[in-house]
C-alpha cells in the first residue's frame, strides 16, 4: 500500500518531528493502544514496540520493529521492519503482525509544505475478510495521514508546553535508551507466528474516523 499527500501550512522538519515524537503520538492517534522505545542501537535506529485497536470484531494488533531515519538535506526517510525479542514474545490477547517494510519520505516543497508518503507493506496475520482489506485500503490509510496532518497544525503549541528542546531524533545525545546488541534481535518471519482464522467475522457497523 502507498499514499501521497501534499501538506499545506506544515514544514518538513514539523512532519518529521511529529513523525518520530511517541509522546505526541499517544495524544493524536487514537488507534494506539501502547507504544515505546526498547532500545537504540545507533544514533539513527532504535528499536520499539506499538499496538493499535482494529476494527470489531477483530482483534488488536501488535510489532516490534527496527527502525532507521535518515535526514536528506530538508527531506526525510523514516523505515522499519519486524524484529524478534526475546523480551517481547506475542501475546495471547494481540495479534503479532508482521512489518515487512513500513516507513515515512518526508519531502520539502518550502518553508511551510511539504509532501509526505506513506508505504507499508505488512502482513496482518490471521486469514482476513475482504472487508478487512477493502477497508484498509481505502479509508484507513488515508484517513491517518490526514490525522498526521491535523496533528502538525496542532505541534508547534503543544511542543511548547511539553519539554520543547527534548527532540532525541535530532539530538542522539539526549537519549536515555539502553544499547541493544544486534544478538537480541533477529528477523521476524510470519510463518513462525499463530495464523488466527478471522475470515468468517461480518463487518460490524463501526466505521473508523467516521467512515
Amino acid at each position: 500500500m502507498k499514499c501521497r499527500m501534499v501538506c499545506k501550512d506544515v514544514s518538513a522538519e514539523t512532519m518529521y518531528d511529529v513523525l518520530h515524537d511517541l509522546e505526541y503520538r499517544k495524544k493524536w492517534d487514537s488507534n494506539v493502544i501502547e507504544t515505546f522505545d526498547i532500545g537504540k542501537l545507533t544514533v539513527n535506529a532504535d528499536v520499539g514496540y506499538y499496538s493499535w485497536k482494529c476494527p470489531p470484531p477483530l482483534r488488536n494488533r501488535d510489532v516490534i520493529t527496527l527502525r532507521s531515519w535518515l535526514p536528506i538535506g530538508r527531506d526525510y526517510i523514516i523505515m522499519n521492519y519486524s524484529v524478534k525479542h526475546s523480551k517481547y514474545p506475542p501475546k495471547k490477547d494481540v495479534v503479532r503482525a508482521v512489518s515487512l517494510q513500513t516507513g515515512y519520505m518526508v519531502q520539502s516543497q518550502g518553508p511551510a509544505t511539504c509532501t509526505l508518503t506513506y508505504m507499508a507493506q505488512v502482513d496482518p496475520r490471521g486469514a482476513l475478510p475482504k472487508w478487512v482489506v477493502n477497508k484498509s485500503t481505502h479509508f484507513l490509510a488515508p484517513g491517518a495521514m490526514k490525522k498526521i496532518n491535523k496533528a502538525c497544525l496542532k505541534y508547534s503549541d503543544w511542543k511548547q508546553r511539553h519539554n520543547p528542546g527534548h527532540k532525541p531524533w535530532l539530538y542522539p545525545e539526549q537519549t536515555t535508551l539502553p544499547s541493544i546488541p544486534l544478538s537480541d534481535l533477529s528477523i521476524q518471519h510470519a510463518e513462525s507466528l499463530e495464523n488466527i482464522d478471522e475470515s468468517g467475522l461480518a463487518e460490524t457497523q463501526d466505521r473508523e474516523d467516521g467512515h
